[in-house]
């Protein structure tokens, strides 16, 4: 009578493994199946692209030797051949030289000032982004100034920058996040 209790036991508890089993493989095709068969769900992809200045440089090498007093204007662009409006903004990188925290540059789109200070302090963080709509492009300035102040203190001293621009899109960005 032992042995049929046990056999009873052993036979109930490979059926449920069984059950439970196959539950198991429903439950995971239903799973899988729930997961990737979404109807209707569209989505649309698009660029963004900045063309600044054509990638041409605003200040070449060698082309002005600064005195102490001398501002130099140059004229630049930015234009938007996204896909979409964007959030733009304009920041110097790779800024090296002795007059990296001496030379001043501001930044201008037409008569509003976007930034001024000296070479170092124009970064990605110091600079708030502007709109631009798809295919606009917007006609910017940027002044160098040697402060007179400066003197020889500076002198033989030099400046290498970037000048960059960084895009995101406008749709779903309200706080402007640059990723």
């Amino acid at each position: 009578m032992s042995e049929k209790k046990t056999e009873k036991k052993l036979t109930g508890g490979i059926v449920a493994i069984v059950v439970l089993a196959v539950c198991l493989c429903l439950t995971t095709f239903a799973l899988v199946y729930a997961s990737i068969s979404v109807d209707n769900n569209l989505f649309h992809t698009g660029k963004v692209e900045i063309n600044l200045n054509d990638g041409e440089p605003i200040i070449r090498e060698q082309e002005f030797l600064f005195e102490p007093g001398m501002t130099v204007k140059k004229d630049f662009f930015v234009k938007n051949e996204s896909t979409a409006d964007v959030y733009y903004r304009i920041f110097l990188d790779e800024v090296s030289g002795g007059l990296s925290d001496v030379m001043v540059v501001t930044v201008k789109d037409g008569e509003n000032t976007l930034f001024s200070g000296t070479a170092n302090e124009l970064t990605k963080q110091s600079v708030s982004a502007d709109t631009l709509k798809i295919g606009e492009k917007r006609d910017l300035t940027a002044y160098f100034y040697f402060p007179k102040e400066k003197g020889n203190d500076a002198q033989g001293c030099d400046l290498t920058f970037t000048l960059c621009a960084e895009a995101v899109q406008t749709r779903n960005n309200p706080n402007k996040l640059f990723d």
